[in-house]
């Protein structure tokens, strides 16, 4: 179904492009309806023209939408908050009879508390998605603040559906779900990179090789999820005997690519903890 509110965006930033794009494109979301604010006039202009949206440096239309999504850097939050404030009491107009304006946060680590702590009068949503929404392959994951009834919960979802899965999640689960989902794919890029590193280094030129290893990983990635398979099982699929495999296995448990993949994931749990 369409969304149903005027939308403020602060911070017009690639996620918030990710957002809001597949929602202009496919007509649940009208252009007239978006009410977005960035730091400079060229970006503004720039955007407006990209987006066929308004874009503006004053935050004060934004803020005064009954919904806004909130994009900024996480070390800015605080100095939005003022321009929040101010425009309360439209933004409570606008507002669904007898509900608080809504709070949409994509910022990584900044929790519930502190949302509602920093912009009182809104119910707050955590959502945490993840760069492969870029092409719409993305992941979600939706912690929901006091006052959100379902109603709300349903647009939201909609919202980050259009980008792949969204999943509701108690607010402790954030800070690794972020970790596994949002900086994985950083940590797998990684993987992918060295890998055709590798593939040079044995004798291959460079752009087949970063080729090739982009559609090992991709089709490693739709044979464990099509056919269920945990990592273990397709690692014994892949791996004979005294074969090629086993022995870059015993390598790369030899370097600790296990035990470092591990430690990199829970250090980035706790930095998102550290953020909020």
């Amino acid at each position: 179904m369409p969304w149903s509110d005027t939308l403020g965006v602060v911070g017009l930033g690639r996620m918030a492009r990710a957002l809001l794009l597949p929602l202009l494109d496919a007509g649940l979301l009208e252009r007239s309806a978006v009410r977005a604010a960035v730091a400079s006039e060229a970006s503004a202009r720039r955007l407006a023209g990209e987006l066929g949206v308004q874009v503006s440096t004053d935050p004060a239309q934004a803020w005064a939408a009954p919904v806004v999504l909130l994009a900024v850097k996480p070390q800015q939050i605080e100095a939005v908050a003022p321009a929040a404030a101010a425009a309360l009491p439209e933004a409570l107009a606008a507002a669904p009879s007898g509900g608080e304006p809504l709070l949409i946060s994509v910022l990584a680590g900044v929790t519930l508390a502190r949302l509602q702590a920093l912009f009182p009068g809104r119910a707050c949503v955590r959502a945490v998605p993840n760069t492969p929404a870029l092409v719409r392959s993305g992941l979600t994951g939706l912690s929901w603040g006091e006052g959100v009834g379902e109603d709300r919960r349903e647009e939201v979802r909609q919202l980050f559906a259009q980008v792949g899965e969204v999943l509701d999640l108690p607010e402790p689960q954030l800070d690794p779900f972020l970790a596994l989902t949002s900086s994985g794919p950083a940590f797998l890029a990684l993987v992918a990179e060295s890998m055709a590193d590798g593939a040079v280094a044995g004798g291959l030129p460079r752009p087949l090789a970063m080729h090739l290893a982009h559609r090992t990983m991709a089709g490693t990635a739709a044979l464990l999820q099509g056919q269920e398979l945990h990592p273990g099982q397709l690692k014994d699929m892949v791996t004979s005997p005294a074969g090629t495999t086993a022995a870059g296995l015993r390598q790369l448990e030899r370097a600790g690519l296990r035990s470092a993949l591990i430690e990199a994931v829970l250090a980035a749990a706790e930095r998102s903890r550290q953020l909020g």
